[in-house]
């Protein structure tokens, strides 16, 4: 069965964004961006909220196309053109690039997604985040964490009354500080049997 990864930068202080939506301390070099075009080639699909889609259309569709953006960058607008997304919204119509507009989280639509053969499917954005959450669909936390407090801005979890054990599966550490903190659901690796 296909897993659900949540895959977001964080800030140490847990901010995905600052005030008016910041996003100017990421730290994405070519290390980076080189590990997340390998992770999200394998990708089965993406999955994200309206905001995140739309940011991501205004860009990666063309990125390629701009000499400036050899390299890693090139190579992610590619893998996103071509990979098949779904954005969830209640106010979008219609959306581009292998895009399919789905209205809400339906636990039993994403589960029947996630028995669908290929890849697993990438999940983005806070918002859409906490109701996959909220629905106990996220099978694994792929947290970028950034060395940056930020103090102020969006951050990743809502409060929530919601307890959710995890379990390390691994860390990575990249040359610009950012570290990566891998966790699965503590059902995923006890239904693995692991």
């Amino acid at each position: 069965m296909r897993k659900v990864i949540l895959m977001m930068s964080v800030s140490l202080d847990g901010f995905i964004e600052g005030p008016d939506g910041d996003i100017g301390w990421h730290l994405v070099d070519d290390e980076l961006h080189s590990h997340f075009n390998d992770e999200l080639a394998a990708m089965g699909g993406f999955l994200s909220g309206r905001v995140t889609h739309e940011l991501m259309a205004e860009f990666w569709p063309t990125a390629d196309a701009d000499p400036s953006n050899a390299g890693p960058m090139a190579e992610f607008a590619v893998i996103w053109r071509d990979m098949p997304k779904l954005v969830f919204s209640r106010t979008l119509e219609r959306a581009d690039w292998n895009t399919t507009v789905v209205r809400d989280v339906v636990p039993e639509e994403i589960m029947a997604l996630k028995e669908q053969p290929g890849g697993d499917l990438a999940l983005g954005g806070a918002d859409l985040a906490a109701a996959f959450r909220k629905h106990d669909l996220i099978d694994e936390y792929r947290l970028y964490v950034h060395p940056v407090l930020i103090g102020r801005g969006k951050p990743l979890f809502r409060p929530t009354d919601a307890k959710s054990d995890l379990r390390l599966a691994g860390t990575r550490s990249f040359g610009n500080g950012v570290v990566l903190l891998h966790h699965r659901c503590a059902e995923e690796i006890s239904a693995a049997g692991r």
